[in-house]
């Protein structure tokens, strides 16, 4: 009986305990449930303007000269000097020789090829005078044949003459070449022989290019070509010249330059699928240099804004607020988000011009929204701001 009462009664006490515990849980009060509608996404929004604007295009090339060439012994010989200007670098002056060959054997050619012509003077006047006598001599005869009569003899001294003066301005032209100048103002891109080498015609001395103009050809797309308003093929004129700003970043500053895009090519790259512009400055090395007094150098590369055609009340919002697929989020006069899709007529790294799609003064969103459905309740941020504002919680 003992044993049955200490076995019993902890488990009639545990029992108690859960059938006290399960009536007080039956008849605890239920908890107030409030029901809050869900709290609109707060969107930071841009009104659309309406203004003119001048559309411009970006792009970028490498500048090049107009003008390069190599340089080439058009005779043979050992140099025997050489200009301080003959390096990479170098000044060149227009008929100003910079390397010169030994031309010895050249003055040598060039008095023998003189005393040839004199022979073939003499031979001439002989030739004539004989011809003179033997008409004469032949006044009263019939049928005098042109050989009786020396014409022939007489046109062959006319001939060795001429051979004689043809040999004399080759060797006058060849002794002139021994002086190697170029006729443009440039400079030394590349020294290839030194004062005492032997070169023959055609060998390769080194290369050089022109400084008057330079040149930047520039990939467009089309849409860029759309911006610009040109036509395939355009080639400019003295009154058309399409301003070209070309910047870079050199010894640490950016450098600007200004020039002219003077015509675009007449055909497609089947590569790339562009159109190629070409933009010339001058004198890039002088008048043309840049602010900070550095020239346009011969294979930087620049970034080019070309300055595009002008469009009347234009519709521009921020480029934020252009999304994929050509889509923009506005937001209605009913609070809630619209996904439209535009018109892109031009757009730059800050904003983007509409063709059609938006409404000047219609509010676009730049925020980010993720998972964006039509018709979702959103506050904007800048209305947000004005009341606290206007409440003084700044």
């Amino acid at each position: 009986m003992n044993l049955l009462i200490k076995i019993g009664s902890p488990i009639v006490i545990l029992a108690l305990g859960f059938g006290a515990f399960f009536l007080l849980d039956l008849a605890k009060p239920e908890p107030e449930k409030k029901t809050e509608p869900p709290r609109p996404l707060s969107v930071y929004i841009e009104p659309a303007e309406r203004r003119d604007i001048s559309l411009r295009v970006k792009t970028g090339g490498e500048v090049r000269s107009r003008t390069a060439v190599n340089i080439v012994s058009q005779v043979a010989g050992r140099i025997v000097s050489v200009s301080a200007e003959f390096t990479e670098g170098g000044n060149v002056t227009p008929g100003v020789s910079f390397v010169e060959i030994d031309d010895r054997d050249y003055q040598l050619a060039l008095s023998s090829a003189e005393a040839s012509v004199a022979e073939a003077e003499v031979g001439v006047q002989e030739a004539v005078a004989q011809a003179d006598v033997a008409r004469k001599q032949l006044r009263n005869a019939k049928n005098a044949s042109p050989l009786a009569l020396k014409l022939p003899q007489v046109a062959q001294a006319y001939a060795r003459l001429k051979a004689a003066q043809a040999i004399l301005q080759r060797a006058e032209l060849d002794l002139d070449r021994t002086k190697i100048a170029l006729p443009f103002t440039g400079r030394i891109s590349e020294k290839m022989v030194g004062i005492g080498q032997y070169v023959g015609p055609g060998t390769m001395i080194g290369q050089a290019f022109a400084t008057d103009v330079v040149q930047i050809r520039l990939p467009l797309t089309d849409t860029q070509l759309a911006s610009l308003g040109l036509p395939i093929g355009f080639v400019a004129v003295e009154s058309n010249k399409i301003p070209v700003e070309l910047t870079a970043v050199v010894a640490g500053k950016i450098q600007s330059w200004q020039g002219h895009l003077t015509r675009l090519d007449a055909s497609i790259d089947s590569t790339t699928r562009t159109l190629f512009g070409l933009v010339e400055v001058q004198d890039p090395y002088g008048t043309n240099s840049s602010q900070h007094a550095m020239p346009l150098a011969v294979g930087l590369y620049v970034n080019a804004e070309i300055f595009g055609r002008q469009i009347s009340n234009a519709t521009v919002i921020p480029r934020q607020a252009l999304r994929a697929g050509d889509n923009v989020f506005v937001l209605n006069d009913q609070q809630r988000l619209e996904i439209r899709n535009v018109t892109v007529v031009h757009s730059t790294e800050t904003e983007a011009v509409i063709g059609t799609g938006v409404q000047p003064h219609e509010r676009v969103i730049i925020s980010s929204i993720r998972n964006p459905i039509p018709g979702m309740n959103l506050t904007p941020l800048t209305e947000v701001r004005e009341s606290v504002a206007t409440r003084g919680e700044v």
